[in-house]
């Protein structure tokens, strides 16, 4: 079998969530020494509103996950918005730590990390909209090794299964009403070679990572995507701090604004935000112009948009999806409400005073 090389960058698909998690201790220094921290200076609103300068968190380092974000820097979307520059910081990195310190204004994670900081930290922070509708995570296998693209096909199997995801790996087995012992779990790292060569049968992986290696090694991926299968949680979600939310929301709203033309652009045109990604933004990664494409292609057509969005516009949590979020928290062990971890008014009040936003697709 032949195997194409990974990428040095190859993704860290549940590094981030458990760095989300363990982080939530060290989160306790960050939340006494902002204790009593002022906020931004005042800002405007409308169209004469000056923001200065602001920064945004990315999860992980400048590939198409964040084609939007690149759109929005390179058509001038933030700076149509009031910005005079919007400083994207790669990754990896905790969305909620860098919220918490006032490093940088909003922060890309998750509803698993940053549901975990809430709940166990207290954490003054909520999430204000989500880029992927679906959570990307999948048991990725091989058509000649493993082939599970049913719950059934568990049974017997082998599965890598990374040391920072295992309390998620168990909240989908308890979800689906796994008995554990009917397959073995192997520890293992980040890198799916393993996998490639048929030492395990499955791998806990990334749909927009190591699926599209797998794919593009010509070894036939089969995905059994967690969204699917008991466990739907927003991810890439913007977390933002409750002192913002409070005092400086119409900057908040400015960013969403441009975040939203962003990410119409690059759904509408995933192979030029590819391109982008590429040859501007993460232009010294070794990226291939092949992966970043199917990733922006794959987040165009099934992660970012659903018939939520293609009603209430880009970003949206219905009630429906922040309850599932809630429920998979639930069965990953952490207790917390849709109210305490959510806060949709600020997007709902973009798209009340920007409506031809909601369109997206046209």
């Amino acid at each position: 079998m032949t195997q194409t090389p990974l990428s040095p960058f190859s993704r860290r698909s549940v590094k981030r969530i458990g760095t989300g998690v363990a982080v939530a201790a060290a989160l306790t220094l960050v939340l006494s020494s902002c204790a009593g921290d002022a906020g931004s200076s005042d800002s405007g609103s409308g169209e004469d509103a000056s923001f200065g300068d602001a920064s945004i968190q990315l999860s992980w380092i400048k590939n198409a996950e964040f084609m939007g974000e690149f759109v929005a820097d390179d058509a001038g979307y933030f700076t149509e918005a009031g910005f005079d520059s919007v400083d994207l910081i790669p990754g990896p990195a905790s969305a909620e730590a860098g919220v918490l310190s006032g490093n940088v204004d909003l922060g890309i994670g998750n509803a698993i990390s940053t549901g975990t900081v809430i709940a166990e930290e207290g954490a003054p922070l909520k999430i204000i909209g989500a880029t992927y509708q679906k959570n990307p995570f999948t048991i990725l296998s091989l058509a000649g090794v493993g082939n599970i693209a049913t719950l059934d096909d568990l049974a017997g199997k082998t599965i890598g299964v990374q040391a920072s995801n295992q309390s998620l790996w168990e909240a989908f087995l308890a979800v689906n009403e796994i008995d554990p012992a009917s397959l073995t779990v192997v520890p293992v790292e980040y890198d799916p070679t393993p996998l490639f060569n048929g030492e395990v049968d499955g791998w806990f992986a990334y749909l927009t990572n190591e699926s599209i290696d797998a794919e593009l090694a010509s070894l036939d991926p089969v995905n059994l995507p967690l969204a699917d299968n008991g466990l739907p949680f927003v991810a890439e979600t913007f977390t933002a701090s409750d002192e913002a939310i409070a005092n400086d929301r119409e900057m908040l709203k400015a960013l969403l604004v441009a975040e939203i033309k962003g990410w119409s652009d690059a759904i509408n045109d995933p192979a030029a935000a590819a391109t982008l990604t590429v040859d501007t933004y993460g232009s010294e990664l070794g990226l291939t112009m092949e992966k970043e494409t199917r990733q922006a292609e794959i987040q165009a057509t099934d992660l970012v948009v659903s018939s939520d969005t293609e009603e209430n516009g880009l970003f949206t949590i219905s009630d429906e999806l922040q309850e599932q979020s809630i429920e998979t928290l639930a069965a990953a062990g952490v207790e917390i409400d849709a109210e305490t971890l959510f806060d949709m008014s600020l997007l709902a009040e973009v798209y009340e005073e920007n409506p031809d936003l909601v369109a997206y697709g046209e």
